[in-house]
C-alpha cells in the first residue's frame, strides 16, 4: 500500500513452490476491485535482485482461496468508480498464469503504462471539454451589469483559455495514441498527454467554478463534481511530478546522443 510512485517498493510477495507460485502481499488503489474476477498482480520474486530483474507479472483469478476485498473507498472525486485494497494471504498462483520471464514483471508494467496513460489522458480532455461546455452554457444565461457574462473580457478570456489547452491536450493524446496505433514507442509523449491533460482538467474544471461563482460552489450545479472528479487525473497512473522526471529524461538522454 505505501508504495504509490515508487513502483520499486511493492512489498508483495510470490514464492516458487513446485508449480505454483505462493502470494502475500496488500495492494491499495485498485481500481474495479470489487467487481473484477481477475487481477494483474506484480510481486516480488527475487529480494536481492535490482528493481528492473526484481518482479514478476502474474493472472490472478479472483476468486482464489487466500484474496480478501477490502470496503470501497469513498474517495473525493470520482466516486462510481469501484475502488478497494486487496490482501493477498498465501494465495496459490499456478505458473501457467505467470506473465512473460520470472524477472520481466517491472519492464512489463512500465510499457503498459504507454497505452494507459494516453487512455487517461483522452479522460481528462472529456472533463475539460465538459468543464467549458457547462461554463459557456452558463455565461451566455447569466447577467450582470446589463449584459451576459460572456461579454464580460474577464470571462471570455478564461473560456478562451479553456478552449486552448484542451485542443493542446487533445492533439497530444492522438499523437500518443498514433505513435503506439504504429507500433513506435511512445514513452515521451504518453507522460506529456497524461500531465497535460491532467493538468488541464483540473485549471478548466476550477475555472468552471469560477465563472459559476457561487453557484459554482453549491451540489445543485454540475461543476463542482467536475472539480472534485478531476483531482484524481495528476495523481493515478503516475503522479505529474511522475510524468516531468520521465519527459526531463527522454530530453537528457535525446541532447546526449545528440538527436
Amino acid at each position: 500500500p505505501g508504495a504509490g510512485s515508487d513502483v520499486a517498493g511493492a512489498k508483495t510477495t510470490a514464492v516458487k513452490k513446485g508449480d505454483k507460485w505462493v502470494v502475500n502481499g496488500q495492494k491499495m488503489w485498485i481500481t474495479n476491485g470489487g467487481k473484477a474476477n481477475w487481477y494483474f498482480l506484480l510481486a516480488k520474486t527475487d529480494p536481492a535482485a535490482n528493481a528492473g530483474k526484481a518482479f514478476t507479472g502474474f493472472i490472478v483469478d479472483g476468486n482464489s482461496p487466500g484474496i480478501t476485498v477490502g470496503r470501497k473507498e469513498w474517495n473525493m472525486g470520482q466516486r462510481a468508480s469501484d475502488t478497494r485494497g486487496i490482501t493477498f494471504e498465501d494465495v496459490e498462483v499456478p505458473d501457467e498464469n505467470r506473465l512473460g520471464e520470472v524477472g520481466q514483471g517491472f519492464k512489463i508494467a512500465m510499457g503498459a503504462f504507454d497505452i494507459t496513460r494516453p487512455l487517461v489522458a483522452s479522460a481528462g480532455v472529456g472533463l475539460a471539454q465538459r468543464a467549458m461546455d457547462e461554463a459557456t452554457a452558463y455565461a451566455l444565461q447569466r447577467k450582470t451589469m446589463g449584459k451576459q457574462i460572456i461579454e464580460h473580457q474577464a470571462v471570455a478570456f478564461m473560456l478562451a483559455d479553456m478552449a486552448i489547452n484542451i485542443e493542446a491536450s487533445r492533439m497530444m493524446v492522438w499523437r500518443a495514441a498514433w505513435l503506439r496505433d504504429q507500433n513506435q514507442r511512445n514513452t515521451y509523449y504518453a507522460s506529456i498527454a497524461k500531465a497535460l491533460a491532467s493538468e488541464t482538467a483540473n485549471k478548466c474544471a476550477s475555472d468552471a467554478v469560477q465563472i459559476f461563482g457561487g453557484n459554482g460552489f453549491n451540489c445543485d450545479y454540475p461543476v463542482e463534481k467536475l472539480m472534485r472528479d478531476a483531482k484524481i487525473f495528476t495523481i493515478y497512473e503516475g503522479t505529474s511530478q511522475i510524468q516531468r522526471l520521465i519527459i526531463s529524461r527522454a530530453i537528457a538522454d535525446a541532447a546526449k546522443q545528440g538527436l
